[in-house]
């Protein structure tokens, strides 16, 4: 389905409900610049470390999109786990998984509450931005803990500039892209306000002090398009 959800006066702040759920697939696409792209450079970087039966998690997994593009392009048998806290999400990536015939633990939690087994990989794609700062950074280290000790943490987020006059700068070449893709003014800025205060980016060099803060022996920028940045970091 077509995102349209911004197009009537919002009533209420963003949240992953069903209305979003219906048509997150399509969201993505045309407001996360390069997205597919960033999506196949995880895949290409993941693929370079699993093996056998490794067990990969998806934090904030949605539809399940991109554990299903890495169980069709694993020439090994995966333990592939999506977890998200939005029912409405899960209900779709059940059925994207039966569709294309890959087998996917999903679970409804709270990425806080729920235990990670020996991961060798971890995937946050855009979802760590949604976390409040202090539990951020609890969520960083049980990633780090819960990680093999060759392990990966591949993630992406949408980033800010500490210069005010470049940040602004960044945040109109992002609302032009939306534009281009057949947003309009109204509906950039409806859901500009239904994302304030939920949605929290940090920099780039935030990002990377909370990485290396919980241990990770390398962190690198993997990707970058204006504000919307793909890191990896090794355990």
């Amino acid at each position: 389905m077509v995102d349209k959800i911004f197009e009537k006066s919002i009533k209420k702040q963003f949240e992953f409900d069903e209305d979003v759920a219906s048509v997150f697939d399509d969201m993505l696409n045309r407001s996360v610049p390069y997205y597919k792209q960033t999506q196949e450079l995880t895949i290409k970087f993941a693929l370079n470390y699993l093996n056998k039966n490794d067990v990969v998690y998806d934090l904030g997994c949605s539809t399940a999109s991109t554990l299903i593009e890495l169980g069709k392009h694993s020439k090994y048998d995966l333990k592939l786990i999506g977890i998200d806290n939005s029912s409405a999400m899960l209900a779709r990536a059940s059925k994207k998984c039966k569709a294309f015939g890959i087998d996917i633990e999903l679970r409804n939690d709270d990425l806080l509450n729920t235990s990670y087994e020996n991961a060798k990989l971890i995937i946050s794609n855009y979802t760590l931005q949604f976390i409040r700062p202090l539990q951020r950074e609890k969520l960083i280290q049980k990633i780090y803990n819960s990680l093999d000790k060759d392990g990966i943490f591949i993630f992406s987020e949408k980033v800010i500039s500490s210069n005010k006059t470049l940040n602004k700068q960044c945040i109109d070449i992002y609302y032009d892209f939306k534009k281009q893709q057949g947003y309009s003014e109204y509906e950039i800025s409806q859901k500009r306000e239904a994302l304030e205060n939920v949605l929290i980016p940090y920099t780039e060099e935030e990002n990377k002090k909370m990485i290396l803060d919980a241990g990770f022996s390398h962190y690198e920028t993997i990707f970058k398009w204006v504000n919307f940045a793909t890191f990896i970091a090794i355990k």
